[in-house]
């Protein structure tokens, strides 16, 4: 284990891209209960049915970016882990392709023909 951490055989960003994408959902959820506070402030410092209105436009608007932002989040990781498993896979082609050549007698060039 340590020393993968050390070199670059294995990549671990398979493991911590999960701890990455919830925290990020969790700073997602914050900003959402941003919004709320928001739209009830608005509700509250307004006293008339204007105030209402405009609460609930900020609080469908919110939801509507946060929704946004789950979606990119979402992507935007789902980005990185599959260009890592693409590293991983070319890895295991790699290899596949050393142990192919390694395994294969080595033959001398043909010779060339007289004309």
């Amino acid at each position: 284990m340590f020393w993968d951490l050390l070199t670059f055989e294995r990549l671990m960003t398979n493991q911590v891209i999960h701890l990455i994408y919830w925290a990020g959902l969790g700073v997602i959820a914050l900003i959402a209960f941003g919004f709320i506070g928001t739209a009830v402030g608005v509700a509250l410092r307004e006293e008339m049915l204007m105030g209402l209105l405009l609460a609930g436009g900020v609080l469908v608007g919110g939801f509507l970016v946060v929704a946004a932002m789950v979606l990119l989040w979402r992507s935007f990781c789902e980005l990185y882990v599959a260009l890592f498993r693409l590293s991983d896979d070319l890895h295991a082609i790699r290899q596949a392709t050393d142990a192919e050549y390694s395994a294969r007698p080595v033959q001398p060039p043909p010779a060339p023909r007289a004309r």
